[in-house]
Parts: C-alpha cells; structure tokens; sequence
C-alpha cells in the first residue's frame, strides 16, 4: 500500500506492545499520536533511536504528544529489548505485519518496515511523514519536536 498521504485519516489499528494493547483510535480527541516505525530491535540506529525518544519522553508529553514505536518483532524481544536498555516508551509489535503494509513502510524483500514517522493529529489525521532512504538513516528527535510545534495546541 502507498504511504498514506498528508490531510487523510491515519489507518486505525490495535497492536500488542512491552505494556498491553494500544488502539490508535483511542488517542482520538486527546493526544497527539507519533508513529515510529523502526527495522529490528538490538540494531545500532534503533536502540540509539528508541534510547531518544526516552531522553526526550518529557519533551513529547508536553507537547500532548504519545510515541508508538513499532517494529515487526514479537513482543518478547521487544520486551528485553525495552528492559535491555530501561527504555521510557512501550514498544509495539507489529509481527503480522499488517499495519506496517497499511502504512506503505513493510519492505517486502527484507519482512521488515523501514525506518518511518508519521504524526497523527488529535482528530487522526496524517500531519507529517518521513520515510527514510534506508533503514540505517534516522531522524533527530529536534526535526520531530518542530513539526510537532506546527501542529498547535
């Protein structure tokens, strides 16, 4: 599937994470939702990713703003992946791989997603997106923070 365009509704979906279940629809109304699509968990640019976005947890929560990271692992791995490193944010497990198609980010060659954000507005719509050249390319959480100030209150 294409990635989804800027001004269209964001795909809902339901996915295990490291802390329980997560609808993306339920953030409708109330927060702010960062989608972080990452490659493999125990990889250099993920773990120093996922590490970010902890150091900056506070950052994001002013800002009305939840970070789903998602990666095809189970979420076992995530778990010891999340513990490995005392991670902040839950990690979610996308091990059918159906919503990294529905986001257009699965490479199918590989089975896994390449590195991608989306921000969700509080009405669920698509606000911003980044798709990586390669999956060992990131962007820094300060490009993220200032796309995240456009969007307003």
């Amino acid at each position: 599937m294409p990635i989804p365009a800027i001004g269209s509704a964001a795909s809902d979906f339901t996915l295990e994470t490291t802390g329980g279940s997560v609808t993306l629809s339920s953030f409708r109304g109330q927060q702010h939702v960062l989608l972080a699509f990452f490659p493999l968990a125990f990889t250099g640019v993920c773990t120093a990713e996922m590490c970010a976005f902890g150091d900056d947890f506070d950052a994001f929560a002013s800002r009305d703003v939840v970070v789903i990271p998602i990666s095809v692992d189970a979420v076992p791995s995530l778990k010891e992946f999340q513990a490995k490193h005392a991670m902040r944010v839950d990690l979610a497990s996308d091990f059918t791989r159906e919503v990294s198609r529905a986001y257009g980010t699965l490479l199918e060659e590989r089975f896994f997603s390449t590195r991608a954000y989306f921000l969700i507005d509080k009405a669920g719509v698509v606000r911003w997106s980044f798709v990586e050249a390669t999956p060992g390319t990131r962007r820094e959480n300060a490009e993220i923070l200032a796309e995240i100030a456009k969007l307003g209150a």
